[in-house]
C-alpha cells in the first residue's frame, strides 16, 4: 500500500476529487495546510496597508491506495492541480506498512 501527500491549490480540489473518483479512489482527507516553496510568500495590500504574505493557503491530500494504483493516482493529480503557473504543489508517495478499518476490524487491503 502506498499513502500519497499533496499539497495543491485550493481551487483545484473539486476538480482533484472528480478526477480520482473516476479512476477508483474510493476516499481521501483534505486539511487545509499553509507553507511556501519556490515562491517564498508575497506582498499585499489590505485597506491601504502593505502585508508581507509569508506562507500560502494549500490543501493536503492525503490518499492510500494499493500500490498498483500509487503511479496512476500521482499522475491524475499531477495533470488535473497543474496550471502552470508557481505554486503548484507537490506530491510526495509513502510506503503503508498495516492499515486498519476501525469499525470492522478490516486490515491492510480490505480496509481501503
Amino acid at each position: 500500500m502506498k499513502m500519497i501527500i499533496a499539497a495543491i491549490k485550493p481551487f483545484k480540489l473539486e476538480d482533484v476529487r472528480e478526477a480520482l473518483t473516476g479512476i477508483g479512489v474510493s476516499g481521501l482527507m483534505v486539511s487545509e495546510v499553509k507553507g511556501f516553496g519556490a515562491q517564498a510568500g508575497h506582498t499585499e495590500i489590505y485597506r491601504g496597508a502593505e502585508y508581507e504574505v509569508n506562507f500560502v493557503p494549500k490543501l493536503k491530500l492525503e490518499i492510500v491506495v494499493s500500490a498498483s494504483l500509487a503511479d496512476q493516482v500521482v499522475e491524475t493529480i499531477a495533470n488535473t492541480a497543474r496550471t502552470g503557473k508557481i505554486g503548484d504543489g507537490k506530491i510526495f508517495v509513502i510506503d503503508v506498512e498495516h492499515a486498519l478499518r476501525v469499525r470492522t476490524g478490516e486490515t491492510n487491503q480490505d480496509a481501503l
